[in-house]
């Protein structure tokens, strides 16, 4: 039988068994500089792989995401339009992106955090090489996925005009914000897909409504995305309603500015900031 200790403060308490003890660690929360670990050889790992690896993965990525767009649109088609629609139509959103963070798919929003703190780290030229590298990559093919997508759904059958068209007013009520709320409200969406990425490590089971959560909050806010909301700006153009030079400086600068600012400047240096004197040997 285990004797009671006393504790620092002089108090007793009770001893517990080693299988108490491990019991306890399993329950406890990770502390940041376990998460920091992890998301960073995460990101080390990705900013090595193969050109190629990460091009099909980032394209997977945009083909999943544009899975958002047309989910929200299902939803909006068969409920009813009343004020508290939006609350529910907004879970659709989460739907592309719980299919690429669970089938760890390439998408560029998620690597403004995991590939930017081994760069942190490292403190090397070469590393923010590696990083633009990943970043070029990445964002190319995931905005090539969505490009694909939106052909997809305007020249084929696959979606039929009411459908079509509920995806195309979700789309325009995306394209009415102007160049600062484009960039302001990408900041606040890079922030929580960072934020995401930071809280999955510790979520073991419930990644699931950690992903929801986050996404919706996203689509809630009415923030944009660079790469979800790129399917939505690509639908307008392929049906003649958006310029492709008009998507470009209305819609990607802002967006993407937006996002690298959120998810990088803000997310990233702050998570950096808060454990480097515990990495330190």
């Amino acid at each position: 039988m285990a004797e009671a200790q006393d504790d620092s403060s002089g108090h007793p308490t009770a001893a517990m068994t080693r299988r108490e003890t491990e019991d306890v660690e399993e329950r406890s929360s990770p502390r940041s500089p376990v998460i920091y670990e992890v998301v960073r050889r995460h990101g080390e790992e990705e900013m090595v792989r193969p050109a190629v690896s990460l091009w099909w993965s980032g394209f997977a990525a945009g083909l999943s995401i544009s899975f958002s767009l047309l989910s929200q649109a299902l939803l909006t088609e068969h409920l009813p339009d009343a004020p508290w629609r939006p609350l529910v139509t907004s879970f659709g959103y989460s739907v592309g992106f719980l299919i690429v963070v669970l089938a760890r798919q390439q998408l560029f929003t998620e690597n403004t955090i995991t590939i930017v703190l081994p760069v942190m780290a490292g403190r090397r030229w070469r590393g923010v090489g590696r990083l633009a590298r990943v970043w070029a990559i990445v964002l190319a093919a995931n905005l090539t996925g969505t490009l694909f997508a939106a052909v997809f759904c305007t020249v084929t059958p696959v979606v039929d005009q009411d459908l079509r068209n509920a995806m195309l007013e979700i789309s325009r009520h995306m394209m009415e914000n102007d160049w600062p709320q484009m960039f302001f409200k990408g900041i606040a969406s890079g922030f929580l897909i960072a934020t995401m990425v930071w809280l999955i490590p510790s979520a073991g089971g419930s990644q699931f409504h950690v992903i929801t959560l986050m996404t919706w909050l996203i689509a809630v806010g009415e923030y944009t995305h660079i790469v979800a909301g790129s399917m939505e700006a690509f639908l307008l153009v392929m049906n003649g309603e958006l310029e492709l030079w008009r998507m470009v400086v209305d819609f990607t600068v802002p967006v993407l500015l937006g996002n690298v600012f959120g998810g990088t400047a803000l997310f990233a240096l702050i998570a950096y900031a808060q454990v480097m004197k515990e990495l330190e040997p």
